[in-house]
């Protein structure tokens, strides 16, 4: 079994290769995708949010927008229930709102495997356990996502997670990314029942 150290210089050879190549291969994507947000009314399509990375540290996540900036009488948002497109939803459904991530794969804020990067409004909500999830770069996909998703609880996520910071492997990142690819075509348990997005996560219990 490869070291860490060694380990971690091969993926990141493997996800510059494969973002550079994924970039170019989905530039026609993301401009048909942008395309119909334009012709149903959206007029921003990117949006970039901040999340929490590699030992911690903070970046900026790149998504493509599947949601409206409708506020209510006070000024402040809607939820996001009430603010998805009915497009974004199909987008989301699909993942392909995922796809400008490549860039923050090129840019080695993250991989193309690893657990998923989440708000820095929740490290302070974190166990100690819990935290060793961002022992290994945040990914596009992993072992959440492949089982559950966001049909299954929080600490289930985490579980996960912190199971792949442990048992980190070139074949479990390839089977990781061949059920991913599975899943496009065939989605399944990507939400909880009648929720289009994730709850927030409130610490746990």
């Amino acid at each position: 079994m490869l070291n860490k150290k060694t380990y971690l210089l091969i993926k990141r050879f493997f996800d510059v290769v494969f973002s550079l190549i994924g970039l170019t291969v989905s530039i026609p994507v993301i401009s048909i995708l942008i395309a119909v947000f334009f012709i149903t009314g959206q007029r921003s399509f990117f949006f970039k949010q901040t999340r929490v990375g590699w030992k911690e540290n903070l970046f900026k996540l790149y998504k493509l927008k599947t949601m409206n900036d409708k506020r209510d009488s006070s000024g402040a948002l809607l939820s996001d229930e009430k603010r998805i497109t009915k497009f974004g939803k199909i987008v989301r459904w699909s993942s392909l709102d995922e796809l400008p991530q490549l860039l923050n794969v090129l840019k080695g804020e993250m991989s193309f495997v690893g657990p998923r990067p989440l708000l820095k409004e929740y490290l302070p909500l974190y166990t100690t356990e819990q935290k060793k999830r961002h022992a290994l770069k945040p990914g596009i996909t992993g072992l959440a996502q492949i089982y559950g998703r966001n049909a299954i609880s929080w600490e289930k996520k985490f579980q996960l997670d912190i199971t792949y910071t442990k048992k980190y492997s070139f074949f479990l990142d390839i089977k990781i990314l061949f059920i991913t690819v599975m899943r496009f075509f065939r989605p399944v348990n990507i939400n909880q029942p009648n929720i289009s997005t994730v709850e927030p996560f409130n610490g746990t219990n």
